[in-house]
């Protein structure tokens, strides 16, 4: 199958396969559907056929624009940022306040946020995860999609910039300040316990 023949080829090479011939399109596509319907998902609060179809306009637009790609980015970074302004798009079409989806309960990302807050070491591990989850969705948007991108998406600082388009300084702040955050809710937590 052309899928398996091109799974040890970076994403930069298959998108210069992609534009000598549309064929090899669809391993970017297998490459991306999941992870990016997952990201549309940890950032708005769009119904299913809404996320589809974002996901859908995301790839038409990968897909219309490859020529635009820059080779010295990630073309991780690129398609993500895609993603991110079609998911704002959309809420301005659908006339709704940008907002940061609740965290799923079933995500592992409480896991993954525990390991890099180094929270093991700050809370007792009694704390209720539940109301880690509760807090977390409490925390400002801005934090809480770079903590997103970098603990669930695991996303470089590089990565992070480019697709927020912010500079990596201000990515460094916004992890800096959500971490910050969440100690903070969590300590207040700790005190009423």
């Amino acid at each position: 199958m052309l899928i398996k023949e091109f799974e040890n080829k970076s994403d930069e090479e298959v998108t210069k396969l992609a534009l000598e011939d549309q064929k090899y399109f669809i391993i970017l596509v297998k490459r991306y559907q999941e992870k990016l319907y997952r990201y549309i998902s940890r950032i708005s609060n769009f119904n299913e056929q809404e996320k589809e179809d974002i996901l859908q306009d995301v790839f038409v637009k990968v897909y219309v624009n490859l020529n635009s790609f820059n080779p010295n980015l990630k073309f991780s970074s690129w398609v993500y940022r895609i993603t991110r302004n079609e998911v704002i798009n959309n809420f301005r079409k659908f006339q709704r306040r940008p907002q940061i989806a609740r965290i799923d309960p079933e995500d592992d990302f409480m896991t993954r946020i525990r390991c890099g807050l180094d929270l093991e070491r700050e809370i007792d591990n009694k704390l209720d995860i539940d109301y880690l989850k509760e807090i977390l969705n409490e925390i400002n948007d801005k934090y809480k999609e770079v903590l997103i991108l970098k603990f669930l998406e695991e996303k470089d600082y590089r990565e992070i910039s480019d697709i927020l388009k912010i500079p990596m300084g201000t990515v460094a702040t916004y992890i800096s300040r959500g971490k910050k955050e969440l100690r903070q809710k969590i300590e207040k937590y700790e005190k009423l316990r």
